[in-house]
């Protein structure tokens, strides 16, 4: 007698209700059913209103800012654990905190590591995320964790732009990795922006290591804030004679007055997952939806499949 492995159940955070909504209609199920209790200072309790005991369940949520944010997750995964959920897997399009992965002057956090043990102190099981600002935060773990790569999403929409003459640029040295992967694939040039920084979001000085007159430029980043950078290095590329700049991030947190810098600026395009929300008001910004993709790397994770196909770079 063959045994059917019960199929997961999937749930997410509010703040993530419409991604949810699209990963479980791409892996073939329903939104399982959460409520929110919430009292009058702003505390809040989640409760899932059917049995978990016994399965697998996935918990869908971004941990951007406000901090509300991850504590829903941590909530949530809290009482999973305490209602007997066999896996508990935490499925974090976006993890935040994740620029605090070091210590880069005396007297701060590492929040990245912090956040880490608190989803396994919360009950997580496993993590699937997706384009950490830093690879070697999967290290910080001691459960495992599914990184996953935006440019299973992003190397065909390039491809099927046909760009004559495309350069791969990276905004920041940290990035420059990711940027020759990129150019790799594509088989174009790359080239590195230098940049200092007066303080955090302020940028002080920026240079150019690379030739972009008459070329077709992308930038490539894990994420877009106040945009400060992207436009600054479009700005400078456009000055030093490319053609066009456009620019892909993976999360596009833009905060502050982003989007008006973003239609202000020499971008002609940015194109953005939507492991966040994205505001409507987007004339210039392109969404690639990743619901299929976080669909199929549960579905594989659940059936233990492999999932390789998925590390593309």
């Amino acid at each position: 007698m063959s045994y059917r492995v019960p199929e997961p159940k999937i749930f997410a955070c509010t703040q993530s209700t419409v991604l949810g909504e699209k990963i479980a209609a791409s892996y073939g199920a329903e939104l399982g059913k959460v409520i929110f209790s919430r009292y009058s200072d702003g505390e809040f309790q989640p409760s899932f209103e059917e049995s978990i005991r016994g399965t697998r369940i996935f918990i869908i949520g971004s941990t951007n800012p406000s901090s509300e944010n991850l504590m829903e997750m941590l909530l949530m995964l809290d009482a999973a654990k305490r209602a007997s959920a066999r896996h508990i897997t935490a499925v974090m399009p976006y993890f935040g905190w994740a620029r605090q992965d070091r210590k880069d002057k005396p007297r701060v956090p590492i929040a990245a590591k912090l956040v880490a043990k608190m989803l396994e102190t919360a009950g997580a099981t496993r993590i699937i995320t997706m384009d950490l600002h830093a690879d070697q935060i999967q290290g910080f773990f001691e459960k495992p964790v599914d990184h996953l790569f935006a440019s299973t999403l992003f190397l065909p929409y390039l491809k099927d732009l046909n760009l004559d003459n495309l350069c791969i640029a990276s905004p920041d040295m940290g990035g420059s990795k990711r940027a020759y992967a990129y150019s790799k694939a594509l088989e174009s040039d790359v080239v590195i922006c230098y940049k200092q920084r007066a303080k955090a979001n302020v940028i002080s000085h920026m240079e150019l290591i690379g030739e972009v007159k008459g070329k077709n430029v992308v930038l490539v980043d894990d994420m877009v804030d106040t945009a400060g950078t992207l436009t600054k290095a479009a700005d400078l590329m456009i000055e030093r004679g490319a053609t066009s700049v456009r620019a892909i991030t993976t999360h596009g947190l833009l905060s502050g007055n982003a989007y008006e810098r973003i239609e202000k600026s020499q971008l002609t395009e940015l194109i953005v997952t939507d492991s966040i929300p994205i505001s409507d008001n987007r004339k210039k910004i392109k969404v690639l939806g990743c619901a299929d993709l976080f669909a199929d790397v549960m579905h594989r994770v659940h059936h233990n499949t492999s999932i390789s196909s998925k590390f593309l770079m």
